[in-house]
């Protein structure tokens, strides 16, 4: 089911506009006050109140796409750095598991050394008694 368009009237420049899309009206209104806040940066400059209506709109629409061209940067970067830290992660599991199953080697060949001990042990007993047995004679 597709989604709907919106229609919502904003406030850019100073001049109301209807904007439509199929965002949401809350995404619309941030777009026109991201706008409104590049225009207000924009006009703070002396240098680009003095340049022509034409010159205006492309120092805007620079300064738009620069914003643009930062953010796509960043979000490469910081998709880079996901894939890097996943990467991480994976190692980092494997050599966990490689850990366990080292553990686990080693507590059993502990369990059998302890039942081999014992073992010892009662044959010790085993032939102290004999060698007693066969003193006491």
């Amino acid at each position: 089911m597709a989604s709907s368009k919106n229609y919502t009237e904003v406030l850019i420049g100073g001049k109301v506009f209807t904007l439509s899309g199929f965002e949401s009206e809350e995404y619309l209104q941030r777009v026109s006050t991201y706008l409104n806040h590049k225009l207000e940066e924009c006009t703070n400059s002396e240098g680009y109140r003095k340049q022509s209506a034409e010159t205006r709109s492309i120092l805007l629409a620079l300064n738009i796409a620069d914003d643009y061209f930062k953010a796509k940067k960043q979000g490469g970067t910081l998709e880079s750095d996901i894939e890097a830290k996943d990467k991480e992660m994976y190692d980092l599991k494997h050599e966990l598991i490689s850990v366990q199953i080292k553990l686990e080697n080693a507590e059993k060949a502990l369990d059998r050394m302890k039942e081999e001990n014992r073992e010892l042990q009662m044959k010790i007993v085993k032939l102290e008694t004999e060698m007693k047995n066969n003193q006491k004679k």
